[in-house]
């Protein structure tokens, strides 16, 4: 029987329902009277439900940081049969595979697949560092799928995961409820929460960060004030939402950098009700509140920061996810693109629509991705430079009809066998620049 408790969540399905905030304590119950009043383990809770705590922090994380919640199913998460270790393709979580060159590296899009082939099959990883033994560092995979998951579900113990489609939405049926993606949104997903991936459109494309450390916050703000960049109201977190269905099902769990399989008999996504502050959400890029210069120069990409994971270091992060999106480019007498650059920092890039600003000369198209690594010198493409070099910056220009972004860490990021190996490597990409002449004169000025 596939129960789905609540009308209004029936007929919103498609579309899912929300609450709005950034980490916030939510409450949700998707039966009324569902969640326990004023503890959290009562001797029996309603409905004959089971109480289970998710912790994603250490128990003793001070409160500002810690995230965990209470969550009231049907059966607990203990309720399955064995693991056995399975094929995880190419999906991987260990980096040290082939060296790392030096080099500026793009791809073309990951192909369509040609056979029936779900979310997590359709996982392909690209680069990454650390490990997930570690809980440090991250890995940067492409999905490409053409089958909705509906016999089996998946978590990953590695790391929470940040997902961006390219194209075709997305309807993650998660233990804590339903969301629905389209391209320029994103969703995070918590370590261990178990989710099934559907694709309404039939096919769909795009990339995922997998967090392997501290888990994503938004920054800090500083001299910005209390204003700006991505506002915490516009994240959305599901209302509870449960099935109730038994059959013969897998539990698909990645652990270890591996992945591991095992029967279940119903499916997993039973919570009824839940309270807490660690559960998946999503967020529309398009939200974001831009800042930049009204005088000179052109700032320094941080303030496109959308989300972070901090490391042990104040001010340097593991991870920073960072969005290029529309906007006005006001500065006067000023080179408008991103400037030519060599960063401590490592950057691998993507692309959901349109075009990026510094690269008008071709190559970098929408599902496509470029890595540039520690102290690799990139900037905009010969022809970029030449038309922006030239332009008018009496007035100010809109960037218009695009959406970059970049997952950016303080290590160095591994690309694997496969994405080194892959036809869609582009082996000519640094030729972007070899067209860049010498206008040096001593001369003049």
């Amino acid at each position: 029987m596939n129960t789905i408790a609540d009308p209004h969540l029936k007929t919103n399905l498609s579309s899912g329902t929300y609450q709005s905030g950034f980490g916030n304590e939510f409450a949700t119950e998707a039966l009324p009277g569902a969640l326990p009043q004023h503890r959290n383990s009562p001797q029996l809770a309603p409905y004959g439900l089971y109480a289970e705590q998710i912790s994603g922090t250490a128990f003793t994380a001070p409160r500002g940081h810690n995230r965990r919640s209470w969550l009231y199913r049907i059966r607990p998460a203990a309720v399955h049969h064995p693991f056995e270790q399975i094929d995880a393709g190419k999906l991987l979580s260990h980096f040290d595979a082939v060296p790392t060159p030096p080099n500026q590296l793009r791809w073309d899009p990951q192909p369509m697949p040609t056979v029936p082939t779900d979310f997590v099959d359709g996982l392909v990883t690209m680069a990454g560092n650390g490990s997930p033994e570690a809980q440090t560092g991250c890995a940067i995979h492409l999905y490409a799928a053409n089958q909705s998951m509906t016999e089996r579900f998946f978590y990953s113990a590695d790391g929470e995961l940040l997902i961006v489609p390219q194209a075709g939405r997305l309807q993650l049926l998660t233990e804590m409820g339903v969301i629905v993606i389209e391209p320029q949104e994103i969703a995070v997903i918590p370590r261990g929460v178990r989710f099934q991936v559907r694709l309404p459109d039939g096919q769909a494309r795009g990339y995922v960060c997998e967090n392997f450390g501290a888990l994503l916050r938004l920054p800090d703000l500083g001299p910005l004030g209390s204003n700006g960049l991505a506002n915490p109201r516009d994240f959305l977190t599901p209302n509870a939402w449960y099935e109730d269905r038994e059959g013969d099902f897998r539990l698909v769990a990645k652990f270890g950098g591996h992945l591991w399989q095992a029967k279940i008999g119903h499916s997993p996504l039973d919570v009824v009700a839940w309270h807490g502050n660690y559960a998946p959400y999503k967020y529309d890029l398009r939200h974001f509140n831009t800042i930049g210069s009204i005088s000179y120069d052109h700032p320094d990409p941080s303030i496109f920061l959308v989300l972070q994971a901090q490391s042990d270091t104040p001010g340097v992060d593991t991870i920073d996810f960072v969005i290029f999106p529309p906007r006005w480019l006001a500065a006067e007498n000023t080179f408008r693109p991103p400037w030519f650059h060599r960063n401590v920092a490592s950057e691998y890039m993507g692309l959901i629509t349109g075009q990026y600003d510094a690269k008008e000369g071709g190559g970098f198209v929408p599902g496509g991705g470029s890595l540039h690594n520690c102290m690799s010198g990139h900037g905009p493409d010969a022809a970029t430079f030449e038309k922006a070099s030239h332009s008018d910056t009496s007035k100010p220009n809109k960037v218009d009809h695009t959406m970059a972004f970049m997952f950016e860490t303080r290590n160095i990021i591994r690309p694997t066998r496969h994405a080194l190996e892959s036809p869609t490597l582009q082996r000519d990409y640094q030729n972007c620049w070899l067209g860049i002449q010498k206008n040096f004169n001593p001369e003049r000025a």
